[in-house]
């Protein structure tokens, strides 16, 4: 709610006094997008640079996404550049971060799950996390990804890993990725939880297949 009350013109104005302003649509998404498309285009590198290290989380989340508008970049460079942002003490800069670079993963989606997959193995919450929720079937404010709703399959070496993760942070993801994963392959999902329930019968594990199978009867 703090997001949708922000005055943007003040708040790029106080820390980029030259941009020029676009005029605001209501949606929250397209301000951010919008915002991070003219400091791109107006300051480039050094603009988003600047608002990365902006105490405000809203221009944080601005930059995250700035990063991702340059074209030519290859999808490990796209990483590269987000992964600060996807590990943010902020859990909003980190949402923008995934919604900034979805797009780029799910078009790349074989590399975006091999280049994802060491990411479920690192000391951060955070990475661990956005590892998963980065490539959601559905999502939440972002466009299906279809290949994933076909053959939730091809995420296990993402989902395997953080199977018994003990972060509830890490465990909703992975349950709310196999809760879109149902709703199009439903067998699929209730034969995974019940092979993780049986090769690792733990809290965390019993905790995420709850929560996975929460819409199948």
């Amino acid at each position: 709610m703090e997001c949708l009350s922000v005055d943007f013109d003040q708040l790029l104005s106080s820390a980029l006094p030259q941009l020029e302003l676009p005029s605001w649509p209501k949606s929250i998404t397209r301000k951010i997008a919008l915002a991070a498309s003219a400091v791109h285009q107006q300051y480039g590198s050094a603009g988003t640079s600047l608002l990365a290290e902006s105490p405000s989380d809203t221009l944080r989340g601005i930059a995250a996404t700035a990063t991702q508008l340059p074209g030519g970049q290859s999808l490990s460079l796209r990483l590269a550049s987000i992964r600060p942002f996807a590990d943010d003490s902020h859990f909003g800069v980190r949402e923008w971060a995934w919604m900034a670079i979805r797009p780029h993963l799910a078009a790349e989606l074989d590399s975006a799950i091999q280049l994802l997959t060491p990411w479920t193995q690192n000391e951060s919450a955070n990475l661990r996390r956005f590892a998963v929720e980065s490539l959601r079937p559905r999502g939440v404010w972002c466009s299906h990804i279809e290949s994933l709703k076909a053959e939730p399959r091809r995420a296990l070496c993402l989902l395997d890993p953080l199977r018994a993760d003990t972060e509830k942070y890490v465990q909703d993801s992975v349950a709310n990725w196999l809760n879109d994963a149902s709703k199009s392959q439903p067998d699929w999902v209730r034969s995974l939880c019940a092979r993780w329930i049986s090769e690792c019968p733990v809290p965390p594990t019993i905790r995420i297949v709850k929560r996975a199978l929460r819409n199948l009867s």
